[in-house]
Order: structure tokens, then C-alpha cells, then sequence
């Protein structure tokens, strides 16, 4: 009888793991957009499982700051920020400017060989209108980056920011800055990890997150411009 009710328990588990994984993948595709009200059961005939899951997987979204509940409406995605987007950045910078030290420190000739590769994985993702795929390599740069210092706490803060940036504020808004700009920086970045040069890497880093940050304020503040034009 245990082991049922452990099994059971799994099951119920990988249920929502599994909703909250094709939510996701709804939010990155643009099939759920800031603003949009969410109907839990629109969600789970999509996702062809039962109601259950599928609301277990907007209370952990919710958690995250992806959706909002509102008693006796419903969920609801959260409406794009000006002040998120920019605290988002902000306290990216300053949690991988922080780590940077500690990589340096104690990279070796594998993890080396492990940022070299996710750099050329970001070099050569597909140009594709999307930037589906530059977005994702984009993001396991700097991951790598971070994860080579050893401090998992910090690393998970990054990966929930990425979270935000990535899944509600989407390609189109983030990518805004030209892609041969954001190229030679990861590879100044590398180089001066690899040259164990910490002054230089901190001033690259710093500066890259400020030019991304400053295109995608300035895409967000084009867009509500835009919207203020058509009313």
C-alpha cells in the first residue's frame, strides 16, 4: 500500500513537472503574451492532461512572478514592466559581476574547454528571425560563466532571472541589440577569463549587461509609444 501511495505521489509529481515544462514552452514560443488572461482549462486541453496539473503548474508560475491570480477571475499573465525589466538587469549584473572573481579563480583547462564551447554554441546558433535559438545559447553563456564559480544559490538567482527575461519579455524585445555587438563581447568576456584577467573581464561584463539592458528598455518604451499612438 506504500509504495502505491508513493507511486502515486510520482506520478502526481511528473504531472506537474510536465504542465509546468508546456507552459513554459508556450510562454517562450509567444503563444501566451504579458497581459493575457489564462483559462486553467483552455491550458490543459492544449496540453491534453487533466485541470489538476495544470493549475499546480500556475501556482509555482506564479511563485516565479510569470502569472498573477485574481480571486474569482482567474489567472492572468503578468503586463510588461519597465521597472521589472530594469531591475531584472540590474541585479543581474550585480549577481555575475560578483561570481566572476570566484570563476576566475578556480577555472581549469575543462572548464575553460566548457565556456569555449558554449560560446561557440552561441556564435553559431541560427540567425533565424525568432532568435529562439540565440536567446537559449545566450543564456547558457553566461550560465556557464556563473556555474563555473561554484556557488549554487547565486547561480539559481540567475537562472529564475533568466526566467523572467526569457519567458516574459520574449526574443523580439530582448534581442534588439545588434547580434555582432553581442558577439565580440562574449568573446571579449572569454578572452579575458582565459587570460585570468579580472579587471577587464568585470569591465566587458558590466558594460555588455548595460548595452542589452538600454536596447531592451528602450524596445519596451518604443512599444508603449506605440500603444499610446493607437488609442
Amino acid at each position: 500500500m506504500k509504495k502505491q501511495a508513493a507511486n502515486k505521489k510520482r506520478c502526481r509529481k511528473d504531472y506537474t513537472q510536465e504542465a509546468y515544462q508546456g507552459i513554459r514552452k508556450l510562454f517562450f514560443l509567444n503563444e501566451i503574451v504579458p497581459g493575457q488572461k489564462i483559462s486553467y482549462r483552455d491550458l490543459a486541453e492544449r496540453l491534453k492532461m487533466s485541470s489538476t496539473p495544470v493549475i499546480q503548474a500556475l501556482k509555482r508560475l506564479e511563485f516565479q512572478g510569470l502569472v498573477r491570480h485574481e480571486p474569482n477571475r482567474g489567472y492572468y499573465t503578468e503586463p510588461i514592466s519597465l521597472e521589472e525589466i530594469t531591475e531584472i538587469y540590474e541585479f543581474r549584473e550585480l549577481i555575475e559581476l560578483s561570481l566572476l572573481s570566484k570563476t576566475i579563480k578556480k577555472i581549469n583547462a575543462r572548464g575553460l574547454g566548457k565556456l569555449k564551447k558554449a560560446l561557440q554554441n552561441h556564435l553559431e546558433a541560427v540567425r533565424d528571425i525568432s532568435m529562439k535559438e540565440r536567446l537559449i545559447r545566450d543564456m547558457e553563456f553566461h550560465l556557464v560563466l556563473a556555474g563555473l564559480s561554484g556557488c549554487a544559490v547565486q547561480v539559481n538567482a540567475l537562472k529564475s532571472l533568466f526566467d523572467l527575461l526569457y519567458l516574459k519579455y520574449r526574443g523580439n524585445i530582448l534581442f534588439v541589440t545588434p547580434m555582432e555587438q553581442v558577439d565580440k563581447e562574449h568573446q571579449k568576456i572569454y578572452d579575458a577569463v582565459s587570460d585570468a584577467d579580472l579587471a577587464t573581464a568585470k569591465t566587458v561584463l558590466s558594460g555588455h549587461i548595460e548595452n542589452v539592458k538600454n536596447h531592451a528598455v528602450f524596445s519596451i518604451e518604443q512599444m508603449h509609444r506605440q500603444s499610446v499612438e493607437l488609442i
